[in-house]
């Protein structure tokens, strides 16, 4: 049976909420049946208490399992809160900044990629993986493993942008990618990027897939932020494959624009005469 889980990225509540998209989130998952909902990074604008406490009602309204991290915005951009409560109120609502989702069907971690000393920077450090590496092992057997950050992995070409990707994004691929995840999710540029790693990466052999997602922003586009997207990701995550499904907010619904199948483990996808 496929399990599904609905990638959402950068809400910035406390800009301009639209009762709107909530109502057609509810409807979308209705239809999708998700099994979790991922949410990564940048959840409120300015990581103030009332926009914390919004972002989390919205999110755990429909009932579901959600598994989020923070993203630069969640830090309080004030001093000196940002450096002694940096992670204060998001813990208030979340527990914990960085979570752990597990079930026979999925086992998907979240990594904290923010840094109070950065605004638009991520990094993992050494511990970090270290400790990524041992939460994704502990994955149930069979369980498709997923690993989520704010801070991306990919770009979108067509946008020159001054977000970096993660620090040493090649190693944190190969430290992840070699502890076991399948999917590794993240946000933080405003738009879609998809790419499973022999796309990109010399490798010999067997090597397993492993695919990198960025969703695009779930909050409404600045009017100033021309090329910025609106949509959020579904993943069906099948015996032998993951299709990723891009959804874009067009006409007062979620409308479905691009449709993407990757091999799950080692062998290519099959190809069909």
């Amino acid at each position: 049976m496929a399990a599904r889980i609905l990638h959402v990225s950068d809400l910035h509540t406390g800009t301009r909420e639209d009762p709107e998209v909530e109502a057609a989130l509810r409807a979308l998952l209705g239809r999708v049946d998700a099994a979790l909902i991922v949410a990564s990074g940048d959840l409120t604008h300015r990581g103030r208490r009332e926009q914390h406490e919004r972002a989390h009602r919205f999110l755990t309204s429909f009932g579901l399992p959600v598994l989020t991290v923070p993203g630069n915005h969640d830090m309080p951009y004030t001093f000196p809160a940002r450096f002694t409560r940096t992670y204060a109120e998001f813990e208030r609502q979340w527990e914990t900044i960085e979570q752990t989702h597990s079930s026979p069907a999925l086992h998907v971690v979240g990594l904290n990629s923010s840094r109070r000393f950065r605004h638009q920077g991520g990094a993992l450090s050494e511990g970090q993986l270290d400790d990524a590496e041992r939460r994704l092992h502990e994955g149930p057997d069979g369980a498709y493993r997923v690993a989520v950050l704010h801070h991306h992995m990919l770009g979108a070409p067509w946008r020159a942008s001054r977000k970096r990707p993660v620090s040493h994004r090649n190693k944190v691929l190969r430290r992840l990618v070699g502890a076991g995840a399948d999917l590794i999710l993240a946000g933080h540029i405003h738009q879609a990027a998809l790419s499973e790693r022999h796309e990109f990466e010399v490798v010999d052999g067997d090597v397993r897939a492993a695919v990198i997602s960025i969703a695009p922003g779930l909050g409404q586009p600045r009017p100033s932020r021309l090329g910025e997207a609106r949509g959020l990701h579904v993943y069906e995550v099948g015996e032998s494959t993951l299709t990723v499904d891009t959804y874009i907010w067009r006409g007062g619904d979620w409308g479905l624009t691009a449709r993407r199948t990757f091999p799950r483990g080692l062998g290519p996808l099959a190809v069909t005469a």
